[in-house]
C-alpha cells in the first residue's frame, strides 16, 4: 500500500507547523522539545503523523516485513566483534542476544512515509532545529540511513548504543505487549565511556533506566550516541515495527563493516572503503 500524500500533508501540522518556522507555535514546539533533550536527551512528538493516515503507516511498513534481515546474533552493547581481547570488567564482554531485525534502507520505497518524510528537507530542518543544530545530513550510508525495526513476539533489540549522534525514529506498528522502549540518558559522553555505569546496567542495576511508551505516530527524537538503550521483549502474537531516521551533523557517516554486517547480512562497496566519518573516538 502506497499514499500520494505529500510528505508534509502527513503530519498534523496544526500541533506541528513545519512550513511555517517563523511562527510562534514552531518555536513552542521546538523551544519544548530542546529542554527535553536537554534534560533525559530523548523528546515525543505526540501524534505526530495525521490520524487517517496511521493505518497507511502502519499497513506500508508490515508489507515489508519479509525483508527483514533476521539473525539471532550474540552482540555486546558496543556492536564490536565479539570475543574481540578486552580487559577483565569491560562492558564489551557483557554478551547479549540480539533477536530483532532490520529492513534495509534499499528495500524501502521511497514512495512510502517513512522515505518520503526522511528526505523532505522541511522535515529535515524542523529535527535539525529540534536538536539546536544549524543543519542535519542524511546517512551516507546506503542501508543504514533509514531503516524498519521489526521484533517479533518473543524476542529483543538488547542495550546498546547507536551509530549516528541523533536518531529520529518513529512506531508504526504496537506490539500486543511488551516491547517497551528503556534508555539511560546520557550515561556517556564523547570525551568519557563511562564504562562502571554501562556495566552496572548491563548486570540489572535500573536506577539509570527510564521508560517509554509509544505509540504509532508518534515522533520521538533521541540522542543514541550517548545513551545507552534497549527494547524490552515483545509479547503476545503482534510484532513491533518502527522506523529509524538517522541523521548525522556531518555528511558521509557510513557504519563499519562489521556492525553492517551484524544488522543487515551483507556489505556494500561503501562499507569497505574505509571512509567512515566519526565526530568521537567512542567505540560504535
Amino acid at each position: 500500500m502506497s499514499t500520494s500524500v505529500a510528505p508534509l500533508e502527513m503530519v498534523d501540522t496544526d500541533r506541528y507547523p513545519l512550513t511555517d518556522p517563523d511562527s510562534r507555535a514552531w518555536r513552542e514546539t521546538v523551544g519544548r522539545t530542546r529542554a527535553e533533550l536537554a534534560e533525559a536527551g530523548c523528546s515525543v512528538l505526540a501524534d505526530f503523523v495525521r490520524p487517517e493516515l496511521r493505518e497507511v503507516l502502519r499497513a506500508e511498513c508490515a508489507a515489508l516485513e519479509g525483508d527483514a534481515y533476521t539473525k539471532i546474533e550474540r552482540v555486546n552493547a558496543y556492536n564490536t566483534a565479539v570475543g574481540e581481547p578486552l580487559p577483565d570488567g569491560h562492558p564489551g564482554r557483557t554478551i547479549l542476544e540480539r533477536g530483532n531485525a532490520f529492513v534495509a534502507r534499499d528495500r524501502i520505497p521511497a514512495s512510502a512515509i517513512i522515505a518520503r518524510l526522511y528526505t523532505s528537507p522541511m522535515f529535515r530542518r524542523f529535527v535539525a532545529d529540534c536538536f539546536g543544530l544549524p543543519e542535519l545530513h542524511e546517512l551516507a550510508d546506503p542501508l543504514s540511513g533509514l531503516t524498519l525495526n521489526v521484533i517479533a513476539p518473543g524476542r529483543a533489540h538488547p542495550w546498546h548504543f547507536d551509530t549516528n549522534e541523533f536518531t529520529v525514529s518513529m512506531l508504526t506498528q504496537e506490539p500486543g505487549a511488551g516491547g517497551v522502549f528503556e534508555y539511560c540518558p546520557n550515561i556517556r559522553s564523547a570525551a568519557d565511556e563511562n564504562f562502571a555505569a554501562v556495566r552496572s546496567v548491563l548486570a540489572g542495576d535500573t536506577r539509570l533506566v527510564r521508560r517509554l511508551h509509544l505509540r504509532p505516530g508518534d515522533l520521538q527524537l533521541f540522542k543514541g550516541r550517548f545513551a545507552l538503550h534497549r527494547v524490552s521483549t515483545v509479547e503476545g502474537a503482534i510484532a513491533r515495527h518502527s522506523a529509524i531516521f538517522a541523521y548525522s551533523e556531518r555528511p558521509g557517516v557510513i557504519g563499519s563493516a562489521e556492525r553492517t554486517r551484524q544488522l543487515f547480512g551483507r556489505v556494500l562497496p561503501a562499507h569497505l572503503a574505509g571512509r567512515s566519518v566519526r565526530g568521537d573516538e567512542l567505540l560504535d
